[in-house]
């Protein structure tokens, strides 16, 4: 028997990777003669170098940048064996480094532009970005001023950092930056379809929880506009109107102006990259999971992204959830065969985090004594 093991992190609690060695720890510990294959999977955020990783193999690379308040930060991305890179935007521009001063005005993601330079400078002709956790609302103006792009005041001077900068955004330069980027492929991975503007825009939706009150949030909106309108002048494409254009902060914007990219879901470019159809093609059986499964998982979640990759192989899936919320059986109708919930009863998240690993791994087992009991019945 082979059991292939695709979660998602637990987020708060354990990461993909940890959630993996867990679950082939329940399955060893059962019985040592099932062959597992273990792909982590990330989505964009925290952990998504360490899950492709581990899962293609490769190296870490530190680089020192700057954060999002333009202070020196070390930080690292992932060069995969066959020489793509693997770019976490929270790296560098991440809210963990800001949580207890979060100016959304200000903050900037020169940091992540400046790892995307470090890593075309090394020679990597592919570049995996995963955009989650930023603490930014720029449209990556920050990084596009890392790869050389101008960003220019009336008066010809560079922009102040951050989404309030762009306001005094008069003139742009994407030439230098189209030429550090040129013949790189740049893939995006975010797991939002989110435009730039408007109520469902990236300021709207996204900046309250990095800080921006009201007043702040339609600050950036409008800002967010006017950058969107040079570019559409200067180069004639309507960026703001992409989906996925407002993940982030906007930062994909920036890129669009610089590059050919495409934006993917995460759960998408993982499987792509690890090639997890030939993975996956003598399994008997995958296990997947997140933190959470609910309704909103069926909008490219995980456990849906890996059902739909298994349909064609006609693989059970097996989906795993921290917790379970509301519409969670609608995994089911995407093609998830069986949900099910690691934790065993209704505690405080301190208690949670404690016993998450443990509660995991007892569940893996008794699903496996069941299934055990099952076959020697029919």
């Amino acid at each position: 028997m082979k059991i292939v093991i695709a979660p998602d992190s637990f987020k708060g609690t354990l990461s993909s990777v940890e959630v993996c060695g867990i679950i082939k720890k329940a399955i060893n510990d059962f019985d040592g003669g099932i062959e597992t294959a273990v792909v982590p999977i990330a989505d964009g955020g925290e952990g998504t170098v360490d899950a492709f990783l581990h899962a293609a193999g490769g190296e870490k690379v530190y680089a020192t940048v700057k954060d999002p308040l333009l202070r020196d930060v070390q930080a690292y991305y992932g060069i995969l064996g066959d020489g793509s890179a693997v770019i976490e935007m929270a790296a560098a521009s991440g809210l963990m480094h800001v949580e207890n001063e979060l100016k959304p005005l200000e903050a900037s993601t020169f940091g992540t532009g400046q790892l995307i330079l470090d890593a075309v400078q090394k020679g990597c002709g592919r570049i995996i970005l995963g955009l989650g956790g930023s603490a930014t609302t720029d449209g990556g103006a920050g990084a596009a001023m890392a790869l050389g792009a101008k960003l220019l005041t009336k008066r010809g001077l560079p922009i102040p950092p951050g989404g309030g900068g762009l306001s005094q955004l008069y003139d742009i330069d994407f030439s230098e930056a189209a030429k550090t980027l040129c013949g790189i492929e740049i893939i995006v991975a975010c797991d939002v379809d989110n435009i730039l503007c408007g109520e469902n825009g990236s300021a709207y939706v996204f900046a309250p929880q990095k800080g921006a009150d009201e007043k702040q949030v339609k600050t950036l909106d409008d800002n967010l506009s006017h950058y969107a309108a040079l570019l559409e002048k200067k180069l004639g494409r309507d960026i703001a109107g992409v989906k996925g254009a407002g993940a982030a902060g906007g930062f994909a914007v920036s890129l669009l102006a610089a590059a050919d990219i495409r934006i993917m879901p995460g759960i998408d470019v993982v499987l792509e990259t690890v090639g997890f159809d030939e993975i996956i093609k003598d399994a008997d059986i995958i296990i997947t999971g997140e933190g959470r499964i609910d309704g909103q998982s069926v909008g490219g979640k995980v456990p849906v992204g890996i059902a739909r990759a298994a349909e064609p192989h006609c693989i059970p899936v097996v989906a795993i959830g921290g917790s379970l919320g509301d519409d969670y059986l609608k995994v089911m109708d995407e093609g998830v065969s069986c949900v099910f919930c690691s934790v065993k009863d209704a505690v405080p998240f301190e208690t949670v985090k404690k016993t998450c690993g443990e509660d995991l791994y007892q569940l893996v087992r008794n699903l496996l004594i069941f299934g055990e009991l099952m076959n020697g019945t029919v």
